[in-house]
């Protein structure tokens, strides 16, 4: 396996100043600086020992040195390993970030591409621990009340190569055969389509697949377009915005469904938290975990407010409108949501509400927007969930740097600079 170490190089004998040099961009260079004080590849090289032969084969991708490529895709707003690859080669800034010399050549896209699907999806997850635990050391994390949100991703597969899940036949292949046991002449795709469009339909998941990605799942997106996707389910820290876990489903399961599997892993995230001894003077992590759960009207539900309600946490879920509600034999229920209700009426509920659209939306914004996954190019909800674990480490190790620029913004020297970078990489 290679190591970090095994990559340290003298310096130079000679002057070499014929040679190309770049300055480094000071976000990178204090990342390194985070990273390696932390000792992160050691704990990446631990981790990841298992997936790696000591000796045999061609020479490996370092761990530590391919979690950090795989958050240049969020820091440059990369959607692809692809593009990823390419921006590394081009780069003088990332090959400092990423210790590779000039005589060196960068990683290409099969090599990244291959050591993800390596290193499974728990060492992925172990690695985003790792990251909440330098965010709880930095008092960034309170874990007292989180914030739940979810969005659609469109998955790397088209929706006109589905098949049906019984006959594995195409789209064409089975309107085809529709047409035939009506009696109408449908001998080109026009009038196959002519035909579909007046026939009462619904493309199922029940009955449609994709022949590559299974597990993708024909959903309504956000613009209205009908697509295979994925969706991504965050849980956020209020106070701080720290993103403490992440959950990835298909694109069509329900908010209501998934909401009580993430706050609970959230749960576990903050409650391995609590002993981690924070930095002086900085606050700690909340000591009886995580209390209270915020989320917008497509998380209310029955079901969800007494699931929750047993955890036990106190709900700040949005109402949606659904005129007078009969209670007749359902007690709990009645008191669940009528309790939440008068929660989110409150002083206290509307200035959660408030702060959910800085705290969780911002949140996506960086993620997916500004961080180039707006499209997936990876298949399979395992290699999915890989790249939104990564995601949001970075997202979250941008939130440690910002804070210390701001500090540091406190020096004469560093007040311009951190002024005009937390414009870019504040939350």
């Amino acid at each position: 396996m290679g190591t970090r170490k095994k990559r340290e190089r003298q310096e130079n004998l000679w002057y070499g100043g014929e040679l190309p040099t770049a300055p480094g961009h000071p976000f990178y260079k204090r990342l390194n600086d985070v990273l390696d004080a932390a000792g992160f590849d050691r704990f990446c090289e631990t981790e990841c020992a298992g997936f790696y032969h000591h000796k045999l084969g061609r020479p490996s991708l370092p761990p530590g040195q391919y979690f950090r490529i795989m958050m240049i895709g969020f820091f440059e707003g990369l959607d692809s390993e692809r593009g990823i690859a390419w921006r590394l080669a081009d780069s003088l800034t990332l090959r400092q970030f990423l210790c590779i010399g000039l005589d060196e050549n960068t990683p290409d896209h099969v090599t990244i591409s291959r050591t993800r699907r390596l290193i499974d999806a728990e060492t992925h997850q172990r690695i985003f621990r790792w990251v909440l635990e330098r965010l709880a050391h930095s008092g960034l994390i309170k874990g007292r009340t989180i914030g739940v949100d979810s969005t659609t991703l469109e998955a790397n597969a088209a929706m006109k190569s589905i098949v049906r899940r019984d006959t594995g036949e195409s789209y064409t292949a089975y309107l085809t055969r529709l047409a035939e046991v009506e009696g109408i002449e449908a001998k080109d795709a026009p009038a196959l389509l002519r035909m579909d469009r007046k026939r009462s339909k619904k493309t199922s998941n029940e009955e449609w697949k994709h022949p590559i990605d299974e597990e993708a799942e024909i959903t309504k997106l956000k613009d209205g377009r009908t697509a295979l996707a994925y969706k991504a389910e965050n849980a956020v820290d209020m106070e701080t915005g720290a993103i403490v876990a992440v959950t990835t489903h298909g694109g069509a399961a329900a908010d209501t469904t998934t909401v009580t599997g993430t706050v609970i892993d959230a749960g576990i995230a903050v409650a391995e938290l609590i002993a981690v001894e924070p930095e002086e003077g900085e606050c700690e992590v909340h000591a009886e975990g995580v209390r209270e759960v915020v989320a917008d009207k497509g998380y209310h539900s029955n079901d969800v407010l007494v699931g929750l309600a047993e955890l036990p946490v106190r709900t700040y879920i949005a109402e949606p409108d659904r005129g007078t509600r009969n209670w007749i034999g359902r007690p709990s229920e009645k008191q669940a949501v009528y309790s939440n209700r008068r929660r989110i009426r409150g002083d206290r509920g509307r200035r959660l509400q408030r702060r959910r659209g800085e705290r969780i939306e911002r949140n996506f914004a960086h993620q997916f927007d500004t961080g180039g996954l707006a499209r997936l190019y990876v298949r399979g909800l395992d290699n999915v969930h890989k790249k939104f674990l990564i995601q949001a480490a970075g997202c979250n190790l941008r939130c440690s740097c910002a804070r210390y620029m701001a500090r540091a913004s406190r020096e004469p020297l560093m007040r311009e600079f951190s002024s005009f970078f937390l414009r870019f990489w504040r939350l």
